[in-house]
């Protein structure tokens, strides 16, 4: 999947793109970050992209023109490798919150640009003409956009095929399931008289899977309660999974 970004401050993302999984996958041509700032469709000689807003106020507002242009020059790239350009997001505090599922959704597109925002706002009628939609990673503010956008990137290009080094990885994260993942231990067995459960030594898988799954049910309860209502309203949780929560 290709990703195009819109950013004032390019350098931050080779935090994604030269380290770990995010890392390998676009060394391995699994996922393909092109980075555009805003300031170089600028003709003036201050580079401007920003501005103070109408009406006063604090902080200055990111103009129109260099974004559109910075969005043509996308479309225009896209265009000449014979690819269908897909939708732009806008990284913002008020748009919808970026979740598991969504990671999902934005895999089925071959291309995806975001906006990273930065300073008090963006034009309004740059958003108005150019942005489908508007993604959150919570209910905070940051000082910009790239720390959310590599955030999700990251959660999107982890479930790319080939991406992690064991595919049944992505298939057990949390949320997957609309659940929270299960506990995990590794060696040694006993550490600070604390013993590893013996349920996973014993090398029963039925037993080790149906453990798992209640440890999800219990964590997920205890710590997220409000997605084992949403997995109940969606059909995810069986009649066994209901006997056991009556029990907790």
């Amino acid at each position: 999947m290709r990703f195009d970004v819109v950013t004032l401050f390019p350098e931050m993302f080779s935090a994604l793109t030269q380290w770990g999984i995010t890392g390998r996958a676009c060394e391995q041509g699994l996922a393909q970050v092109q980075l555009w700032n805003p300031r170089d469709v600028c003709l003036d000689p201050r580079k401007s992209v920003d501005d103070r807003a109408y009406g006063g106020g604090p902080g200055m507002v990111m103009m129109v023109k260099p974004l559109e242009d910075t969005i043509a020059a996308i479309r225009a790239s896209h265009h000449s490798q014979g690819l269908q350009s897909g939708p732009v997001c806008l990284l913002a505090p008020q748009g919808e919150i970026f979740s598991q599922k969504t990671a999902a959704n934005i895999l089925k597109y071959p291309n995806m640009t975001l906006i990273c925002g930065r300073y008090e706002a963006i034009d309004q009628r740059f958003i108005d003409r150019n942005v489908d939609l508007q993604l959150s990673v919570g209910d905070f503010v940051v000082s910009g956009g790239e720390l959310p956008a590599m955030t999700m990137m990251d959660a999107v290009i982890r479930l790319i095929p080939g991406a992690l080094g064991d595919g049944e990885s992505a298939v057990q994260d949390s949320f997957i399931n609309g659940l929270l993942d299960y506990p995990h231990y590794t060696r040694p067995e006993i550490y600070e008289n604390l013993s590893v459960p013996d349920v996973l030594l014993g090398g029963h898988h039925a037993k080790i899977a149906d453990w798992r799954r209640q440890k999800s049910l219990e964590l997920t309860l205890r710590l997220r309660p409000d997605l084992i209502e949403s997995a109940r309203a969606n059909g995810l949780l069986s009649q066994e999974d209901e006997r056991f929560l009556r029990t907790l």
